[in-house]
């Protein structure tokens, strides 16, 4: 049994921290992909961006007779500005799958036609308890009883306006990005920008090896997975294999967990493909690297989206564990090296 290519954990965690301070909802994610296409500039293959925005490159590999393609998201929930109210606050419109709830008190920043950016705060209407008094607990959170506070002079829409925000203005959730003592990763957006980390280790663990995959690989970066068409295109149309990199969702009756990598083997969709799911297993095993099998009742990836679009290819998902997904999410970096040596083994592997 040999052992896995070592992981640059300090270059992987920069590359990971720049990535999730570096706003990119849905729609607006030109900023992390502009970012991640100068963090692969010294890798041996050029990416170029599409039109659509997605970040492509290809790897030669010491073959091309059956080429493979990754691909991980850099977009990431957000909200666009669906009014402004008359008392200069913001209605928002959510951009990507998650509960209102969940980003109650967290603050935010708008992101102006000009080039501006506001500074804000998300909170119910009526957030005061002394004021309201069990009406803020017992209100449901919903785009019509939460507002954007802005942190700005303003109480009606004409001063807001002033300001230069306008409807359509996207909003991006400050990730409040931190490392604890015990390894553990502690950010909004981890889904799935630690993904992108894990192939920028993988692909730099290979590359100071002095390897290059088997097969010709296509490293693909997309840009509107949370809404569910980031890779429908991007890809050589001769690839026959897809691995979709993505978070691995941590809770009660799943088998993921913060500390392995995780081999997804079915979703709401339907299940992976069984000759990927092998392939997987047998590199993991092959140098004794631990993961999980796991199933996810409400979730999609961006492997699915291309099979949706009609591509023709064999279709895995592997990730990192990510716990409290489409919330204040939670990683361990033990998580981020394994997920990258399976990666670096999938490309260097027949």
């Amino acid at each position: 049994m040999s052992d896995p290519l070592p992981i640059d954990a300090q270059a992987l965690t920069d590359f990971l921290f720049g990535l999730l301070n570096t706003p990119s909802p849905t729609g607006f994610a030109e900023r992390a992909i502009a970012y991640t296409e100068k963090a692969f500039a010294p890798f041996p293959f050029k990416m170029r961006q599409t039109a659509k925005g997605v970040l492509v490159g290809e790897w030669a590999g010491k073959s091309a007779t059956e080429p493979r393609a990754l691909t991980a998201h850099a977009d990431t929930l957000g909200a666009m500005v669906k009014e402004i109210k008359s008392n200069g606050r913001l209605k928002l419109t959510k951009v990507g799958g998650y509960s209102w709830n969940t980003v109650e008190g967290e603050g935010c920043t708008v992101f102006t036609a000009s080039g501006r950016t506001v500074r804000g705060l998300f909170l119910p209407n009526n957030a005061s308890v002394h004021v309201h008094g069990s009406e803020v607990s017992e209100t449901k959170r919903s785009a019509e009883t939460m507002e954007v506070r802005l942190d700005e002079r303003t109480t009606s829409a004409s001063e807001t306006a002033a300001l230069g925000i306008q409807v359509g203005d996207f909003v991006a959730w400050d990730p409040r990005v931190e490392l604890t003592p015990a390894g553990f990763i502690r950010s909004r957006h981890l889904d799935d920008k630690a993904s992108i980390a894990c192939i920028f280790g993988a692909v730099k663990a290979m590359v100071e090896a002095g390897l290059q995959p088997a097969q010709r690989t296509t490293i693909h970066i997309s840009n509107y997975e949370e809404v569910g068409h980031g890779a429908a295109a991007g890809f050589p149309p001769d690839i026959v294999e897809l691995l979709s990199v993505d978070m691995a969702a941590i809770g009660e009756g799943q088998t993921s967990d913060e500390f392995n990598t995780t081999i997804c083997v079915k979703d709401t969709d339907g299940p992976y493909h069984i000759d990927m799911r092998r392939k997987l297993e047998r590199l993991a095993q092959a140098v004794g690297l631990p993961y999980k099998l796991d199933i996810y009742p409400y979730y999609g990836s961006d492997g699915e989206a291309y099979w949706k679009a009609g591509g023709d290819v064999r279709v895995g998902l592997v990730g990192p564990g990510i716990d409290a997904s489409h919330n204040h999410e939670r990683t361990h970096i033990d998580s981020l090296i394994r997920t990258a040596q399976l990666l670096a083994e999938y490309m260097r592997g027949d």
